[in-house]
């Protein structure tokens, strides 16, 4: 979701930097960056370690009660190409699941947003016990899907994201935006979602399968 579907990695960055600085830490951008696509207890930790004295649980709820606030004043960034590309999956009848280390509220608040029934499924941080780049949350959507996980094709925006994808055995389009992705082994690397559509994804996926049966 954040990074994929809503740019809303500055609003996190945000809120991580008030809260460390609350704290007489000091937070710099390559120490949000270590955030980007993690789980939000590992987020957490690493927060503690920079001075944060709260428990883990009270850093998720904080930070997510702030990004959601941002989130209602200053409006929701959708990705380029984001809602177009998936306007287009719905009307080709190509079932979508939304998987975010997020909390579920969180999801949902943005997914509520979307002028359409953009999601069949969601798959949040606090519906797993393992986080990306565990391939967990992966799994359990391709499950709530019912299909199996080698028809899907995910679609990640950081290197952790990334991982689980790949670690999940599904077909894995890396599309970045705040940090590199060109090292991480992913199927394809598109510059943008901009543009593209649901042709695009079935021709990837049948060129890629193509690709695996000569290769085999």
């Amino acid at each position: 979701m954040d990074g994929t579907l809503v740019d809303t990695e500055p609003y996190w960055m945000a809120a991580e930097t008030a809260l460390v600085e609350s704290f007489g830490g000091t937070w710099s951008h390559e120490d949000a960056l270590q955030l980007v696509g993690s789980g939000l207890l590992d987020s957490a930790e690493i927060l503690q370690n920079a001075g944060v004295s709260m428990e883990a649980e009270a850093i998720v709820s904080h930070l997510t009660d702030v990004v959601q606030e941002s989130l209602r004043t200053q409006g929701v960034p959708f990705r380029p190409g984001a809602r177009e590309l998936l306007r287009d999956l719905r009307h080709a009848g190509i079932p979508t699941g939304l998987v975010t280390m997020s909390m579920r509220r969180m999801a949902l608040s943005v997914v509520d947003l979307i002028d359409f029934e953009a999601f069949d499924i969601v798959v949040a941080g606090d519906d797993v016990d393992n986080p990306k780049p565990h391939p967990e949350p992966y799994l359990q959507a391709a499950a709530l899907l019912d299909v199996d996980i080698s028809e899907v094709i995910v679609i990640e925006d950081s290197p952790t994201g990334v991982r689980a994808g790949l670690a999940s055995g599904a077909l894995t389009l890396a599309v970045p935006h705040i940090l590199p992705l060109d090292h991480l082994g992913a199927h394809e690397l598109w510059a943008t979602l901009d543009g593209r559509g649901a042709a695009d994804l079935t021709d990837l996926f049948d060129n890629r399968n193509a690709v695996s049966g000569a290769t085999r």
